[in-house]
């Protein structure tokens, strides 16, 4: 399918060579919406719609509406394709028996099972089977992880298997930390690339605590089992037309004040005003505090 944004594409020098990039400021050239003034959340979800413009998901009409935020829009859905899936080992696991099954039943049918591979990069960090046998000692550390592998080798056999099987799938091993750590220190891009082409980094999660990866200015939230192995496999996530509430901050913590004082005191505040299923975005002199 053709689309009349591909002239949005452009060419960005980096230390690391030219990449691709889609210009949401040649939709302002072009008179269409006001991109200046959309919130941060859904400029990133205007680039995936442009990038994607012209494709089965979505139309130029679809990238029309969502530039017009907040203007109501026949089509309020948004087809949302996350950049990776995060995933830890209670959940990949039966991703991975998926896949495994696909695979069989291809060869079944007469295909080539190579065919079969995630469409988004999956990270899969084991992290969801720590038991703790040995405690106040400095071997502690050395023997819980062979106590874990000891007794989840099947699992863990799986999972490996699975890393040089698949296409775009990296297994974290045990030992290496909390999933959400691991990924706010080690895999969040803030901008990644494919093919050679620059766009934000976003992401789902199989946890509800993957939202803190928003810390980095990288989008994602957490989903279901069945949703994230749906985006795996190339399908978008149909969003509502979203709606974006923001939290203005001024002044600073009192003495004695911890940041965890600050999150639940927001919680709190948010949940009164009934924010639920909606995007958040703080600003203000408050937030260099």
């Amino acid at each position: 399918m053709g689309t009349e944004f591909a002239a949005a594409k452009d060419r960005l020098a980096t230390a690391r060579g030219d990449v691709a990039v889609n210009r949401l400021g040649w939709l302002a050239e072009q008179g269409i919406g006001q991109v200046a003034r959309l919130p941060h959340t859904v400029k990133i979800l205007l680039e995936d719609l442009l990038r994607r413009a012209g494709t089965r998901d979505v139309s130029d009409e679809d990238v029309r509406a969502l530039a017009d935020w907040p203007a109501p829009a026949p089509r309020t859905n948004v087809a949302f394709m996350p950049a990776r899936v995060l995933m830890q080992d209670f959940t990949g696991v039966p991703a991975v028996v998926d896949l495994a099954a696909m695979r069989s039943a291809m060869a079944r049918a007469g295909g080539d099972p190579e065919r079969v591979n995630p469409l988004v990069d999956v990270d899969l960090i084991i992290d969801h089977s720590v038991q703790v046998d040995l405690f106040r000692s400095p071997q502690a550390y050395q023997a819980n992880i062979e106590w874990e592998y000891r007794r989840n080798g099947e699992r863990y056999a799986l999972l490996r298997w699975a890393q040089q099987a698949f296409d775009g799938v990296r297994v974290v091993p045990p030992g290496a930390g909390i999933c959400h750590q691991v990924n706010l220190e080690h895999l969040g891009k803030v901008v990644t690339t494919k093919d050679g082409e620059a766009f934000p980094d976003t992401l789902v999660g199989t946890d509800s605590h993957t939202t803190m990866i928003n810390g980095l200015g990288v989008l994602g939230w957490g989903v279901g089992g069945i949703e994230a192995e749906a985006a795996m496999l190339g399908q978008p996530m149909l969003l509502p037309q979203p709606i974006v509430v923001g939290v203005r901050v001024s002044g600073a913590l009192p003495a004695g004040t911890t940041a965890t004082d600050l999150v639940l005191t927001l919680t709190q505040m948010l949940r009164a005003h009934g924010v639920v299923g909606k995007f958040v975005e703080f600003f203000g002199p408050g937030c260099s505090t």
